[in-house]
């Protein structure tokens, strides 16, 4: 028993000792006429509560007491007692621009009677040099003048040598050009030296999906040169994916279908950020797609990036449509990106003999629409692929001819009071919001729309929806529409950098004029995962819809669920 009270006491007073040991320095400061007193703060070490009393004194001297003067009094070895006696307070009446250039005074704070307000604009000049090509430029207060209170003075500037950029050094494993590096941070060799310009290539690289940024922009700076180190690793971006299937073909007997799916995507070839892109897609006999597109990035080391694309889609027995486009992309900004755009659209009629006795134009027909437009891109988005944080923002229309062609296999009285050329316009657009609450815990809110228009528009020529990428719980390209919108919101909660569980709800607002009713209302919700396993990304989504169409039952839910792999 004695041995158990014992022990109590030495731990309390060990934990005496301890709280004794981690507060050993206390002060406490009187009041007076601008400072009221404080109750005793305790600090680890003298040398700490030293620093304290330093930032007292160097606030109050900002604020202009430049005559400011600290009584000490110790209590015994470890308790300082302190009296602030600030004396009179300065202001400036005056300061001289002196030799200080015009341009850097340009958007700041006019000089006001605050005694702090000179060493603002100071800090204003310094920031201006250090992106105008003068990293070494020195400003101070020169030819100083009391009266009574009031303050003059002149600003004495030195700028340096000017620093003009050198070279962009690469390493890390990457195979990344330095050109490529130049023409996204705009970092280019003869141009002045700025520091904004380096801090802003970190926040452009990190959000590169072609390689990771392993450490911050670095700078060498050498005789009136200055050469940027740039440390990247490449990240796994490639894509092959495909299922190729076999099946005895119906129409043939005797002979083989073949069936599956193709996606072959190859990024930052060379090094460049060249792109080629494939896509093939057959799930059934009479229907399937094909998509191909290529992009030179930064054609001639100039902000002009260039793409070309094929796409052909063949509806069952119904229709055959067919895209090529040329697209011009303009760097406004590390932020900003405009596109012009050119596509030629050609659709022809499959079959018909379902068509010969119609006395009007039926809902699809052969027609070609040459259309031109323009787009824009706004991306503050913090990663290219499982964004926390940002903001996104895409539009693009475009119009154009469209001339409907004469079928030989439709009657001629169709055509008859038809206007065969007529002008098409088209327009659709993105935004997206990501939100960050905490760590483990974001959200994601989507908002697209669109709409075409044309005196004679089709069933070829509407928008298609549905499936993964637009409205969940329904087939793909399950929608057919003249003018759309819908809105995708979802909880995520993460259990790794790119691994997340959500759920998720959709709505949407669709018109096609030939259904009726012609306006549907689509929802739908459901959950899923998304697994990131490091060799590539894995997605199981459960959800479930309902529509003019499809009825609200668990027998209609879909399953959208994939693994890309990346190399």
């Amino acid at each position: 028993m004695k041995t158990s009270i014992l022990a109590c006491v030495l731990f309390f007073l060990a934990g005496g000792l301890i709280c004794e040991a981690q507060n050993s320095y206390w002060v406490k400061m009187l009041s007076n006429d601008t400072q009221p007193s404080t109750d005793w703060k305790a600090f680890s070490s003298k040398a700490a509560g030293d620093k304290y009393t330093d930032s007292i004194q160097n606030s109050f001297q900002n604020e202009g007491y430049l005559e400011l003067y600290i009584e000490r009094e110790m209590i015994g070895p470890d308790s300082l007692l302190m009296k602030l006696v600030p004396g009179e307070k300065y202001f400036w009446e005056s300061i001289a621009q002196g030799n200080v250039p015009e341009e850097f005074f340009k958007n700041s704070d006019p000089l006001t009677r605050e005694y702090s307000s000179a060493s603002r604009l100071m800090r204003h000049v310094i920031i201006e040099s250090e992106n105008s090509g003068y990293p070494f430029a020195q400003v101070k207060l020169d030819s100083i003048q009391r009266n009574g209170n009031a303050l003059t003075a002149v600003f004495a500037y030195d700028a340096g040598p000017l620093i003009l950029w050198d070279s962009v050094k690469i390493e890390g494993k990457t195979k990344t050009q330095g050109n490529y590096v130049q023409n996204i941070t705009r970092i280019r060799p003869g141009q002045p030296f700025s520091q904004k310009q380096l801090d802003e290539a970190s926040q452009v690289l990190s959000r590169s999906p072609y390689f990771r940024q392993t450490q911050p922009p670095g700078v060498n700076f050498q005789i009136k040169k200055a050469q940027a180190l740039i440390t990247l690793s490449d990240r796994n971006t490639n894509v092959l994916d495909g299922i190729i299937g076999l099946l005895p073909n119906a129409n043939e007997p005797g002979k083989l279908l073949i069936t599956g799916q193709l996606d072959l995507e190859l990024f930052h070839l060379g090094g460049k950020g060249r792109d080629v892109t494939l896509h093939w897609q057959r799930l059934n006999i009479e229907t399937q797609s094909l998509d191909i597109s290529a992009k030179e990035s930064f054609l001639f080391n100039s902000p002009l990036d260039v793409r070309v694309g094929f796409n052909l889609l063949k509806q069952d027995s119904s229709f055959l449509s067919r895209y090529l486009s040329l697209d011009f992309g303009y760097h406004l900004s590390t932020k900003s990106y405009l596109r012009f755009f050119t596509k030629r659209q050609s659709s022809d009629v499959l079959n018909t003999e379902a068509f010969r006795d119609v006395t009007e134009l039926p809902d699809i027909a052969d027609y070609r629409w040459n259309q031109y437009g323009v787009g824009w891109i706004w991306d503050k988005l913090d990663s290219p692929y499982f964004p926390r944080r940002g903001f996104f923002l895409s539009g693009e229309f475009a119009m154009g001819n469209k001339k409907i062609l004469e079928n030989t296999g439709f009657p001629r009285e169709v055509y008859a009071n038809l206007n065969l050329n007529s002008p098409q316009y088209m327009g659709k657009g993105v935004i997206e919001k990501y939100i960050f609450i905490k760590k483990t815990w974001g959200m994601w809110l989507k908002g697209s729309g669109g709409f075409t228009e044309n005196q004679n528009l089709l069933l070829n020529d509407l928008f298609r929806l549905g499936g993964l990428k637009s409205v969940r719980g329904f087939n793909e390209n399950f929608f057919f529409a003249r003018s759309y919108g819908y809105i995708n919101m979802e909880q995520r909660l993460f259990f790794g950098e790119n691994s997340f569980l959500m759920v998720f709800t959709d709505f949407g607002i669709l018109e096609n004029p030939y259904f009726a009713p012609a306006l549907d209302k689509p929802v739908s919700f459901g959950a899923g995962i998304n697994l990131d396993t490091g060799a590539g990304v894995f997605r199981f989504i459960y959800g479930v819809g309902k529509s003019n169409l499809q009825p609200l039952q668990f027998s209609y839910s879909r399953i959208h669920f994939g693994y890309l792999a990346r190399f």
